[in-house]
């Protein structure tokens, strides 16, 4: 019997997507759990992927990888997409694909399997880095398939065949939930006008629940990674864990917007990053002090593209690896320290320091130096405003001013 393996979640669309495989291809399924730090025990998932039909599950401890080879270059990078959003879907998703595909070709499979809609990204970013990992494997998504049209069909679908899910009518919002995120969208979120209610929140509170005092997390970086929090060293996971719980504490991360899709359409949707917005916040700040001008702002434009390619499944791409290789060499000197003040939702920087600091007070002051002759100025500015002069010029002898 063919085999076919299922990235799964133990969430509402993929189980019921096995013993759809099972009815509709008649393939035998393998599920494959991702564990990014969903903040659940994964365990149970092995009775409830049987239960559903499935001949086997591997749950794959892909945290430490997610962190070092996802996050950290995209956080290196600066790679914000449109403005608010850290990515924290769209690359959990290239990681997910490639382990998927290995374990297709470990247990000799001939297709791959998702339970992303057809309106949705992931359905892009799954099946993009399946072709560049593995272009001979066939791809099935059910949900451009199947005659279960909503979220309520599906439900209804799972009760028929008796199989649990932690969704309900009452509770619809469909959640992706890692290291670094949890976005929450669909049900009354469905409605811009809506305000998103207090108890949806899960991994902190909301900025006017938070506490009345600042809190203060000194964050220290080496060549654009951060390394230790407080002073005291810690592995990534960790590192990521205890910026999570002191910024969900303090209302640190909360992005509501309406972004534009791949796809086509705009969605709307909340997302929760707490340690990631104090990271990003501090990596900006401690750049300012260590790049130069022209490098600085040409990394601006290289983060718009970056975070736009994260965003559209595109991460196993020559250009991203390039992008990549551009970014590193701009972090030589992204080393020191940043003290950050968190006070109800509001993430600041108020210290930095650097070995490689190209902040020079003897030449910032307003008051009296030694090394910066004023009078040198004249001379720049008007060798820098010469073409506007001249155009000028033009006009008045041309008549047209």
């Amino acid at each position: 019997m063919a085999k076919v393996v299922l990235a799964y979640s133990g969430g509402l669309d993929t189980s019921i997507i096995i013993p759809w495989l099972k009815e509709n291809y008649g393939y035998e399924v393998v599920a494959m759990a991702a564990d990014l730090g969903q903040g659940e025990e994964l365990e149970p998932l092995h009775e409830k992927a049987a239960k559903t039909g499935a001949t086997k599950l591997y749950i794959e401890d892909l945290r430490e990888e997610f962190i070092t080879d996802f996050i950290y270059p995209t956080l290196q990078a600066g790679a914000v997409y449109e403005g608010k959003y850290l990515l924290g879907t769209s690359f959990a998703r290239p990681l997910i694909a490639r382990r998927l595909v290995e374990i297709a070709e470990k247990e000799g499979a001939v297709a791959v399997a998702h339970g992303a809609t057809g309106k949705g990204n992931d359905q892009v970013r799954f099946e993009l880095a399946v072709k560049a990992l593995n272009p001979d494997l066939k791809i099935i998504a059910p949900w451009r398939e199947w005659d279960i049209k909503s979220r309520d069909d599906a439900i209804d679908y799972a009760k028929e065949r008796g199989i649990p899910v932690p969704v309900t009518k009452d509770r619809p919002y469909s959640m992706d939930r890692n290291l670094w995120h949890l976005s929450h969208e669909g049900g009354d979120l469905e409605d811009p006008w809506n305000e998103p209610k207090d108890d949806i929140y899960l991994l902190g509170v909301s900025p006017m629940q938070a506490p009345d005092q600042a809190a203060y997390v000194l964050i220290d970086f080496e060549k654009g990674i951060p390394v230790a929090v407080d002073g005291e060293k810690l592995a990534p996971i960790q590192l990521i864990e205890k910026l999570n719980a002191l910024g969900g504490k303090n209302g640190i991360g909360i992005v509501d917007m309406v972004e534009n899709r791949l796809v086509g359409m705009k969605s709307r949707g909340v997302y929760e990053t707490p340690g990631g917005t104090i990271l990003y916040a501090a990596h900006q700040a401690l750049e300012l002090l260590t790049l130069d001008r022209q490098t600085l702002h040409y990394k601006e434009q290289i983060a718009l593209k970056y975070a736009e390619m994260v965003y559209d499944g595109v991460w196993y791409s020559p250009l991203r690896e390039a992008l990549d290789a551009f970014v590193k060499v701009t972090q030589k000197n992204v080393t020191g320290t940043v003290r950050m003040r968190l006070y109800k939702g509001n993430c600041t920087p108020v210290g930095i320091k650097s070995p490689y600091s190209l902040y020079n007070e003897e030449f910032a002051t307003f008051g009296e130096d030694a090394v910066y002759n004023q009078k040198d100025a004249e001379g720049f500015i008007n060798l820098f405003g010469l073409p506007l002069k001249v155009r000028a010029l033009m006009e008045r002898k041309s008549g047209l001013r």
